[in-house]
């Protein structure tokens, strides 16, 4: 019998925490993300479930060299920070990343509840990400560096 092509997010194992280096990952330690791509066999982009807690980050402020992003906010609030400053954004708002735009974004819950949002990104291969307000760098085989190249 074969895979049904729908499921129930619910039933999806949720990853919390953040595999960035120590003492970067801090802030992301109270994210969730269920890989509902992934488990759904897509392999040309990644769609994922985000559950943000009150106070955490859905990342370091960063930018792709050549994966667009897209997010949906689904509920909550978060304020989304970018080189033009922030904007809060609510359920039913949408914001995009293209690739190859050096603006650094990134979403934080400074609400009392917590947000859940979609985000989706390309596979494109050869993305490295950048991280304006940090010393780090991820090369395009997803490994973890310095700025200055050293591996972390």
């Amino acid at each position: 019998m074969a895979t049904p092509p729908a499921l129930d997010p619910a039933t999806v194992a949720e990853r919390t925490g953040s595999a960035y280096p120590e003492p970067l990952r801090a802030p992301c330690v109270a994210r969730g993300k269920k890989a509902l791509g992934s488990e759904l066999g897509l392999t040309r982009f990644g769609v994922n479930l985000t559950r943000l807690e009150p106070g955490a980050w859905s990342a370091q402020r960063h930018w792709h060299t050549r994966q667009d992003e897209f997010v949906y906010v689904v509920e909550g609030e978060l304020v989304l920070v970018t080189d033009a400053g922030e904007q809060t954004l609510h359920a039913g708002m949408a914001a995009g990343f293209p690739a190859g735009k050096a603006d650094g974004h990134h979403l934080i819950n400074r609400s009392a509840a917590p947000a859940v949002y979609l985000e989706v990104g390309d596979r494109t291969a050869g993305d490295e990400v950048h991280y304006p307000d940090v010393d780090l760098f991820v090369a395009s085989d997803f490994s973890f560096h310095h700025k200055s190249g050293e591996p972390y």
